[in-house]
C-alpha cells in the first residue's frame, strides 16, 4: 500500500511539474528587411541618375477561372505603358512606339509615402495566343475597337488605368500594399473607376554580370471584378487577376 503512494503523489508531482512548463515559441515573428534605394524616372540616355522602363523585357499578364472548369484562361496585354494619361491625351497616335513618356512614377524603398504608380494598357491588344479569339469574341466582349497596325490607341473606349493613390508598408512582407484607382469604361455608358488594392514588390537594384549599367524591377499583382465594368462573359468568372512585371535600368 505504501508502495502504491508513494507512486501515486509520484505521478501527480510529474503531472503538476508538466502543466507549469512554459511551451517554446517556434514560430518568430517576421523581421522586415528593407534598403535605402531611391529611383526617379528620366528619359535622358546615359544618365544614370534616371531610370527608364524596359518595355522589352516586361510585362502586363491577365488570368481568370474558365467557367465550369479547374485551369485558368490567361493573355497579356501587348502596349502598355506608366503614363497618367490625362483627358487632352486620350488620342490615336500614330507610332509603333511607346506613345507616350514612360515617366509617372517613382519609388523609395524605405518611404512609401514618397512611391507612386501610373499605368496603363491598351485592351485591344490583349493576347491569348489564340489569333481568331483575340481579333473576335475579345473585341466586342470588351467594348473596343480592331488594332489599326501602326497606331497606338490611347482613346476612351480603348484604355484601362490604374494610378496608385496611397502607398504603405506590408507588415507581412517586404513589399508594400498599394491602393489604387482602377478606370476603365468597358461595357459601360461611361468610364468608371473602382477602389482596389494591390500588393507591390521591389526587385532591388543590381548590376549585370558584364554590364556597365543597373537594373531593378517592380512586380504589381491586383485583381477586380470584371462585372463593375458591364463585362459578361460565359467563359471567363467575374474575378481577373493582373500582373504587372516591370522591369527599369539606367543606361
Amino acid at each position: 500500500m505504501l508502495v502504491l503512494v508513494s507512486g501515486l503523489g509520484y505521478v501527480i508531482s510529474c503531472t503538476r511539474d508538466n502543466e507549469s512548463i512554459v511551451p517554446i515559441e517556434i514560430t518568430q515573428p517576421f523581421v522586415p528587411s528593407r534598403g535605402n534605394h531611391v529611383h526617379h524616372p528620366g528619359m535622358t540616355a546615359g544618365d544614370t541618375t534616371q531610370w527608364k522602363l524596359d518595355k522589352v523585357h516586361s510585362s502586363v499578364l491577365w488570368s481568370g477561372a474558365y467557367i465550369g472548369a479547374a485551369g485558368l484562361l490567361t493573355g497579356r496585354f501587348n502596349q502598355f505603358g506608366m503614363h497618367d494619361v490625362t483627358a487632352d491625351k486620350m488620342l490615336n497616335y500614330v507610332t509603333t512606339g511607346q506613345p507616350l513618356p514612360d515617366t509617372s512614377w517613382a519609388f523609395d524603398e524605405s518611404d512609401p509615402s514618397k512611391t507612386y504608380i501610373n499605368g496603363y494598357v491598351q485592351i485591344n491588344t490583349s493576347n491569348t495566343g489564340e489569333p481568331g479569339r483575340d481579333a473576335g469574341c475579345n473585341i466586342s466582349n470588351l467594348g473596343t475597337v480592331p488594332i489599326v497596325p501602326g497606331t497606338q490607341n490611347l482613346t476612351d473606349t480603348n484604355l484601362a488605368q490604374i494610378k496608385s493613390t496611397k502607398v504603405e508598408l506590408d507588415p507581412a512582407s517586404n513589399g508594400y500594399i498599394v491602393h489604387l484607382n482602377l478606370t476603365w469604361r468597358g461595357k459601360l455608358a461611361a468610364t468608371h473607376t473602382e477602389e482596389v488594392l494591390g500588393k507591390l514588390t521591389y526587385v532591388p537594384q543590381a548590376t549585370p554580370t558584364g554590364a556597365v549599367y543597373s537594373v531593378f524591377g517592380l512586380q504589381l499583382t491586383f485583381q477586380f471584378d470584371k462585372s463593375d465594368f458591364g463585362i459578361t462573359s460565359t467563359s471567363v468568372g467575374d474575378n481577373i487577376s493582373i500582373e504587372c512585371n516591370m522591369n527599369f535600368n539606367n543606361k
